[in-house]
């Protein structure tokens, strides 16, 4: 019998069927908890259901779940749709206890159909379909964790349990996705974090991450990878407080739009906030001198760090924090000229991302929203510009209509990691409401007043969420340019080969080479697979042989053979490799 489920369903009614199967399951293990059943839509790959019961599931709780969950697709259990007045369905679900769907049918409006879906002892409110019976259902489910999740998704409601699991139409496809989801649980950047001593957090600083000494150097790596763009691209890096008068925030309108994700402070009875972007500084410069034509484009780039008020239940790892840094910039341009500054952004763009080895790469364009800011003359200029841009990159693009800020259109880029998985990180956003709030303005060349268009755009975004996903995409295992640590030198015999290695450390090390010996009385299998797990791209060793031909034993990271080089040939390699640092285009800045 092939593993394809053969009855004609989309795989999302069979996603939906088999949260019921789940839920129903559910309540027969646990008769005495009279379990509440929020909702449990459908997702990628999969479903969820939220519940309310004092047990707390367990891992062994879901194995017994679904052993379940199968033994009712062997009962083949009827499945039947049943439409409801108002009043049967709460008399229904009152009866039942089940508060949550209580509250759910009382927000219906008047007129709109109720229907239940009934499969033997369980009775679920749904709008449906599903399949006709539980028979018509296969086991290529799994289900694969819990979560918390506030009811409706509002931190001020109850907090539910909220199982998570997958579900596909083949045997197959289960097993290619389990096998996807245990390789990235290898790659989990909070893991690898902690394995290879890179950042820590801690409850004393909830969502603010402490890098350790060797996360502190990749992220310095990556802030003097983006200067060596700008310096290209001629941007000017500027230096922004991080505090400021509330007056600022009135002014740029995030007092009004943002104070919920802002932190506030008092200083001598005046209210303060931390910036949660840069982009208000910049504009408070633009205004503080007079500029024309001439001046333009002009670009602030700023490392500066912001913060941001997010809920607990969103924090997660590197990936979403309530401080960061991003490789910000604003680009203050005449509207004319929108087109050939988003080309060279564009240009950024493919020489960032292409560099991190990220090869899948979509661009999006969104467009005007319904509430925006600015005229429709404007708005046709700017969105006429971006779509130029895109035209004539050759790219492939998706049009999100509606979809732009309120103050203007936007691009966003979004890259595929190793695992396929997709990662929004780049934008340019065209904004024609701050330059209007700060009243800026430069000379054009009829010596006439007009006010200046600002590209908000980030190239990596925010350094603490580039970096989680770019040690996910490396598994840890990162190019020679970046590895904190470059090469690990180990003298075979202890202190007889000591005074060498000592001596090719020191020349390694002198062209800013990132190099340590390992000294520890300790076997060469352990010291081999000690560095092999902290992936190390170079274990160089040194015994009798290596000291009497000036040369060392190489062994790159994740290869089981070795090879051996001068020391002189050594030097030449890894001076070539680390000009990976640098972008070719970048290259002899």
């Amino acid at each position: 019998m092939s593993n394809e489920i053969k009855n004609g369903h989309d795989i999302s009614i069979i996603r939906h069927s088999t949260a019921h199967l789940m839920a129903q399951a559910i309540a027969r293990l646990f008769p005495d908890q009279n379990v509440q059943f929020g909702i449990g839509p459908t997702i990628e790959n999969g479903f969820y259901y939220d519940i309310d019961m004092e047990h707390r599931l367990t891992d062994e709780d879901l194995a017994k779940i679904e052993e379940l969950m199968k033994e009712i697709i062997t009962q083949n259990i009827k499945v039947e749709r049943k439409v409801l007045s108002r009043q049967q369905a709460l008399d229904l679900f009152s009866k039942k206890q089940q508060k949550f769907k209580v509250e759910l049918i009382k927000e219906l409006p008047e007129r709109e159909e109720i229907s239940c879906y009934e499969q033997g002892e369980f009775v679920d409110l749904c709008r449906g379909p599903h399949v006709e019976s539980t028979g018509k259902l296969r086991p290529f489910f799994k289900l694969l964790n819990t979560a918390g999740a506030y009811w409706r998704g509002n931190s001020d409601n109850q907090m539910l349990q909220r199982v998570y699991a997958v579900c596909f139409d083949s045997k197959e496809k289960l097993k290619e996705h389990l096998f996807f989801l245990e390789e990235a649980k290898k790659r989990d950047h909070r893991k690898l974090g902690k394995d290879l001593e890179l950042f820590i957090f801690d409850k004393v600083a909830p969502g603010a991450p402490f890098f350790m000494p060797k996360g502190a150097m990749i992220y310095n790596a990556l802030i003097d990878f983006m200067r060596r763009i700008y310096v290209k691209a001629n941007y000017d890096e500027v230096i922004t407080p991080q505090v400021l008068d509330t007056e600022l925030w009135h002014t740029s309108g995030h007092y009004e739009h943002y104070k919920e994700n802002m932190f506030f402070t008092y200083v001598e009875n005046r209210e303060f906030a931390m910036k949660p972007m840069n982009c208000p500084c910049h504009m408070l410069m633009f205004k503080h001198f007079k500029y024309s034509y001439r001046d333009l484009p002009l670009r602030y780039a700023d490392f500066g760090r912001i913060h941001r008020n997010e809920k607990s239940g969103t924090l997660s790892g590197l990936t979403r924090v309530r401080t960061f840094c991003q490789d910000d910039a604003h680009i203050f341009v005449a509207i004319d000229d929108i087109e050939s500054e988003v080309k060279k952004v564009l240009n950024e763009f493919f020489i960032c991302y292409r560099h991190f080895n990220f090869k899948n790469i979509k661009i999006n364009l969104s467009t005007r929203p319904p509430k925006r800011a600015g005229d429709d003359a404007t708005w046709d200029k700017a969105e006429t510009a971006l779509k130029a841009v895109l035209e004539k990159s050759g790219f492939e693009y998706v049009i999100n209509e509606g979809d732009g800020a309120f103050y203007g259109p936007k691009i966003d880029v979004e890259i595929a990691d190793a695992l396929n998985r997709y990662h929004q990180l780049g934008t340019a956003q065209l904004d024609f409401q701050l330059p209007e709030r700060f009243d800026l303005k430069f000379t054009n060349k009829n010596g006439e007043i007009e006010r200046p268009v600002v590209i908000h755009r980030a190239l990596l975004g925010s350094l603490e969420r580039f970096f989680g996903v770019y040690l996910e995409h490396t598994g840890g295992a990162f190019p020679f340019w970046i590895a904190p640590i470059q090469a690990v030198i180990v003298p075979i015999a202890g202190d007889k080969h000591l005074a060498f290695a000592k001596e090719v450390e020191g020349k390694l090390s002198r062209l800013n080479f990132r190099i340590k010996i390992d000294e520890r009385n300790e076997s060469m299998g352990l010291k081999t697979r000690q560095i092999q797990q902290n992936k190390i791209p170079f274990m160089l060793a040194i015994g009798d042989r290596e000291i009497e031909a000036s040369a060392v034993s190489v062994r790159k990271y994740g290869e089981k053979t070795s090879e051996t080089i001068s020391v002189d040939n050594l030097i030449a390699m890894f001076t070539e490799l680390d000009k990976e640092k640098s972008p070719i285009e970048m290259r002899g800045l």
